[in-house]
């Protein structure tokens, strides 16, 4: 906990990340490159489109962590999925 503490006070006498001149300035030549670049090759950029969606899937799938549901433990039983919520009983 005084870990936490620590990097609190260290923190918050940095300036934020994106007020720092060469940030900006490196941030606004990217944007500048990147709209240039789509302008010129817009057509290259759709014709891969339908491949990056694919390839999004596979990535999405790896990265996002299977929602924590039915994981495998160490001892190979498969962890039991929880019952929904009951909706709340009407008082009588």
């Amino acid at each position: 906990m005084d870990s936490q503490h620590h990097d609190d006070r260290l923190h918050a006498h940095t300036p934020h990340t994106w007020r720092r001149p060469v940030v900006l300035a490196l941030a606004s030549a990217a944007l500048l490159i990147a709209f240039y670049a789509l302008r010129e090759h817009w057509g290259h950029v759709l014709g891969i489109l339908p491949y990056l969606v694919l390839l999004a899937c596979p990535l999405m799938h790896f990265l996002h962590g299977h929602g924590g549901r039915g994981h495998r433990h160490r001892d190979g039983q498969a962890e039991a999925p929880s019952e929904p919520p009951q909706p709340p009983q009407p008082r009588s």
